[in-house]
């Protein structure tokens, strides 16, 4: 199927119980038109397929199963299978909107890729990808290659990147779930304000980097962490909402800028090798709300900065715990304020909540009874190991109770 409308034209196409395959190329190619719309009948299954070797294989030719030149919008309630052998699975070339529908695709390289902008709305989507599952990768035009996840729910597992966008990639509504991947969320600047994020990385968990940035040399800003002039660009992670889980073999959270927690709660599974950590931030690490409990390797930690408004604390034990240790945290009264359950051999854990006030004592125990099998949860200090001290607010790398 091609279509060729006209530069101002609406083009829509209607898909009920269709099937479109290609053994030359592409089976479905928006030439032009000023938009188009592939709407998917309610209660309709339908399936796009392309060949596995594309007969034109120029610069500008098409390659993938679902190819448009034109802003492109899927809607609809209905189905839709999409297997791209060839190269990517669904390409637009300007903008793309997935506003409903429930879609699975299979593609040998990207899953998904928009250009100037792609946003998901609503619907199903789910993405194996032997490349980025889901992108926006112009590079070309200032503030172009936003990425926007505003509702619905994604899957993703990815052979590089889960979630990438060149400039801005926002979270403010839906799920996203990132099973495998590289890196999990990569863009200049990562924001999340809502919504339910949770990511598994080999490499960074999520990473402020790339773009077009302008870097400047800093000698530190990063609280407890390793300062010693990494360069700071212009790159950030603002976290203001919603639920954040990651679980990465690299740096957990990381931003070749600033990064920000103001609200939602971040918890990162980060790596067990020294040579990375659970946070990783050039420049300042500001927290000034929400829930941040960042567990990991001892190597490398960085804790909130000096412009952080809500205190923490830093507990570094003697040794390695192993997976499924569980950690807890009481105030000077016994009240807990923390249960935390390790998901993988860790040497450092970084709390910050409301409820931590600088200056003062807590008291770090391992065992005891929990709730939920990782991350947080409620818990009894019913059985539990005393370890030691620590004071909010004080930051310092391999000092923590039992190491001293």
């Amino acid at each position: 199927m091609v279509i060729a409308a006209g530069e101002e034209d609406v083009d829509r196409v209607i898909l009920d119980g269709v099937t479109l395959a290609s053994s030359t190329g592409s089976p479905f190619v928006i030439h032009s038109a000023n938009e188009a719309i592939l709407f998917l009948d309610d209660g309709s299954t339908n399936s796009i397929k392309d060949a596995a070797t594309y007969a034109d294989q120029g610069a500008d030719a098409p390659n993938a199963a679902l190819y448009s030149m034109a802003d492109l919008t899927l809607a609809g309630t209905g189905s839709l299978n999409v297997n791209g052998q060839y190269n990517d699975g669904i390409v637009s070339k300007d903008g793309l909107v997935l506003a409903a529908g429930n879609v699975t695709v299979k593609a040998a390289d990207d899953g998904i890729r928009g250009k100037d902008y792609a946003v998901l709305l609503d619907g199903t989507y789910q993405i194996t990808a032997g490349g980025d599952g889901f992108n926006s990768d112009n590079d070309t035009d200032e503030g172009r290659g936003r990425l926007l996840v505003n509702g619905g729910k994604f899957t993703v597992s990815a052979g590089d990147d889960g979630v990438k966008a060149q400039n801005q990639l926002a979270i403010a509504n839906g799920a996203v779930t990132v099973t495998e991947s590289s890196e999990g969320l990569e863009a200049q600047h990562i924001a999340v304000s809502g919504g339910t994020v949770s990511v598994t990385a080999t490499d960074d968990g999520v990473n402020a980097s790339g773009g077009a940035s302008t870097a400047a040399q800093s000698g530190g800003g990063m609280g407890g962490g390793p300062g010693g002039g990494e360069s700071v660009g212009d790159y950030s992670v603002d976290v203001s909402g919603g639920s954040l889980t990651i679980n990465s073999e690299g740096d957990g959270l990381d931003s070749n800028g600033n990064a920000s927690i103001s609200g939602g709660t971040v918890v990162v599974n980060g790596p067990e090798s020294n040579g990375n950590g659970a946070l990783d931030v050039n420049g300042e690490l500001s927290v000034s709300g929400g829930t941040v409990a960042a567990a990991g390797s001892a190597g490398m930690v960085v804790t909130p900065g000096t412009s952080s408004t809500q205190s923490g604390v830093q507990v570094t034990f003697a040794s390695t715990v192993p997976a499924g240790t569980t950690v807890q945290l009481a105030d000077a009264d016994g009240k807990l304020v923390a249960t935390f359950v390790t998901i993988k051999a860790t040497g450092s854990l970084v709390f910050s909540a409301a409820g931590i006030e600088a200056g003062k004592q807590y008291t770090v125990y391992t065992g005891g009874t929990v709730k939920v099998q990782s991350g947080l949860g409620e818990g009894s200090l019913d059985g539990a190991t005393e370890l030691g001290t620590v004071t909010a607010g004080e930051y310092t790398q391999g000092h923590g109770p039992g190491g001293r």
